[in-house]
Order: structure tokens, then sequence, then C-alpha cells
């Protein structure tokens, strides 16, 4: 009997727990034609809310559609590896030949018959062109689906020319002739952190991004992972009470991630007794592997990649032990002013790494990162 549940960053799991309503959307974009809000969509969450696995169930479930898929991860140089994903031949462009691996990403301008255009202007017309050629070999009332994941480290150039390329097809795919359930179409679905949304829709080149469909991957409901892990363990062979599946919904407290890690241990610790059944010890000790593995996947990751006077801030707060920390504690524990505690306050808040607990209150947004800091990062200075 193969467990079920893939804790794996990206690798499918057998249930998308809470999550069928955003495959919903976009599946009645693809379906609704040109201008459907499912074909532009900004899904957002914390570090292991499923974002990964959001995007490719997208991605699957555009294929079994007959839909044409290109996927990137953002970094530098998104552009130019998006323009040779979809045409590898080179491209040609205002009379001029254009190499797929010519670099856009930190290119200043470029002329092209005697025309200069900036990186952003280069990016989006190299890539709507490329886009155009691949829409040509689509089946009709088809396309291509275009995700990004990690948006938030892209280039605002990059983003720039991907925006306003998906823009110019789209509108280009609307003039043609053809009946609306023939036309060929274009999907965008770009995933980040939470800061990427407010980001991205207050940049003035970036503007048609308010009039994305907004996917927010927040908690599973505690009921519906109770029933997710009930089904799963008794599809896949093994029995599991209730009561059992809600201890395990509890340990996993509706993080997506943590959901996975937890099924995966405890189903794990029945198959080290070599049992058929996962006991609510099997939970217990499920829970704390689970816990350990969390701790290295999402809350060194997040913690790290703050800079040192957030860093300082939630290291105040973590001595409160998971409960609210005012801000006064704050300040005083980090030894600065009150005006400092208030202005990473702000920006943690805008990262989603910490929440507003009541009026002078915060409390922690990411699951066990108190924990963590102090586990791993307290004890050890």
């Amino acid at each position: 009997m193969a467990n079920p549940f893939k804790p794996t960053a990206g690798k499918m799991p057998p249930i998308l727990v809470g999550r069928q309503s955003v495959v919903d959307d976009f599946v009645e974009g693809l379906e609704n034609g040109a201008g459907a809000p499912g074909r532009l969509m900004l899904v957002s969450g914390q570090r292991g809310y499923g974002k990964t696995v959001m995007l490719a169930e997208l991605r699957r479930v555009a294929l079994a559609r007959g839909w044409e898929v290109v996927s990137e991860t953002a970094a530098s140089g998104l552009c130019e590896r998006l323009v040779e994903a979809l045409s590898p031949e080179h491209l040609r462009l205002q009379g001029a030949r254009i190499e797929p691996s010519a670099g856009v990403a930190g290119l200043g301008t470029a002329s092209l018959g005697g025309v200069s255009f900036s990186a952003s202007e280069l990016g989006s017309l190299t890539l709507r062109k490329a886009i155009d050629e691949r829409l040509k070999k689509a089946k009709r009332g088809k396309g291509v689906v275009i995700t990004v994941d990690e948006a938030q480290a892209a280039s605002m150039d990059d983003l720039a020319a991907l925006a306003v390329a998906f823009q110019h097809v789209v509108a280009d795919q609307d003039m043609t002739d053809a009946p609306d359930d023939e036309k060929r179409g274009v999907a965008l679905v770009l995933a980040g952190l939470p800061s990427l949304v407010d980001e991205l829709v207050g940049d003035k080149v970036l503007t048609f991004l308010c009039r994305a469909q907004r996917q927010y991957l927040a908690e599973v409901p505690l009921p519906d992972t109770r029933d997710a892990y009930y089904e799963a363990v008794q599809g896949a062979g093994k029995r599991i009470e209730l009561e059992v599946a809600q201890r395990a919904a509890d340990a996993a407290e509706g993080h997506p991630y943590l959901i996975q890690l937890v099924g995966y241990y405890m189903w794990r610790a029945a198959d080290l007794r070599g049992s058929d059944t996962v006991s609510a010890e099997d939970v217990e000790r499920g829970r704390a592997d689970a816990l350990s593995a969390y701790h290295e996947a999402v809350c060194a990751p997040t913690y790290y990649g703050l800079r040192s006077p957030q860093r300082l801030f939630i290291e105040a707060m973590a001595s409160d032990g998971g409960r609210p920390s005012s801000m006064r504690d704050i300040a005083l524990r980090t030894g600065r002013t009150p005006s400092w505690a208030s202005k990473y306050r702000a920006s943690l808040i805008r990262e989603q790494v910490i929440e507003p607990a009541g009026h002078g209150l915060v409390r922690f947004a990411v699951p066990h990162l108190g924990d963590y800091i102090n586990e791993r990062i307290i004890w050890r200075d």
C-alpha cells in the first residue's frame, strides 16, 4: 500500500483540500472564452500553502482540455525563457532577427530598425510575437496557458513585458473573424507571496492586473481536513477511525503543507508497526516528525528571507510562547523606539509573517514560526 500523502514541494497530493473552487474558476475561464476572469489569475499565499501544487493542478486540467501549457519559475531572464519555451526557432521582429537566448532581462534599451525600445518593451514585443506564433498551431477554441511560480522573484521589467504581451495577445485574438467558440486564447496565472499582489497592482505599468482574479490560499477548515484524511487513508487501503482523523486534522492546524506532512508521517508510523490501521499514537509520532520537517521547509526560509530588523522584531515576539505580543514589549525587548517597532510591524504584516491581534498586539501568521525561533535560533545565540 503506497503512502497517499505527498509532502514534496510541487508534488501533486491525492487531495486538494479546500481548493476546488480555484480549479473551478480556472476551468470556467478556459471554457467561457476570451475575457473570462479565470484566464488571468493571481494566486497568493504564504510558503507551504500550496501555490506550487495549485499551479500543477491548473496545468493538469488545462492539458486535459486540449490546451498547451508553458510553465516557469520566476528568476532573472523570465521573458527570454518563456520565448524559448514558446518558440525554439528564431523570431523575426520589426525586420530584425531576435535570438530567443538574447538577454532581455537587465537590458537597458535595444535598437531595432532605428527604433529604440526599453527592456520591458522589447520583452513584450518579442513575447507577444512568440505567443501569437504558438497560437497559430493551437487547436480551434484552445490556446496557451502560461504559469509563473514564485513571481515575487521576477524583475519588474519582465513582469511588465509579460503583462503587456498578454494584454495585446488577448486583443489580437479578439479581433479575429472566427466565432467565439473557435477563437484561440491565452491564459496567465501568476503565483507568489501575498506582498506580490500589492506590488503588482500598485505598479502603473501593471494596472490591468487589478482586473485579475485574485485567489488567496488560506487555512483549510478542520472538518474538511478531517474528512480528507479519512477518505484518503481508507481509499489507499488502511483503516482510520473518524476520531483519529480529527486528531490528525487538529495536528495539521489547517495548514496545507502540514496536512500533507502529518498524513505522510502518520501513515509511515503505521507502516513501521506493520499495521493496516492508523492509530492515535501514529498521529502523535507523525505530528512530531511533521513539525521537524515543517521547520526546515517553511519556517527557516521565512525567517532567513527577512531583513535583520524584521528578524529582531519576531525574535522579540517569540518569547511570548505563542501568545499575542505587545508592541510596547517588543520595543522594550529590542531596545528600539516605538516608531521603529511600528515601521517593522507594518512591513511584517504586509508580508503576512505576522498579523494584528487586537489593539497594540500582534501574533505570528506563519504557524510554529515562534517555536522555530525559540528552538533553533535563540538557544544558538
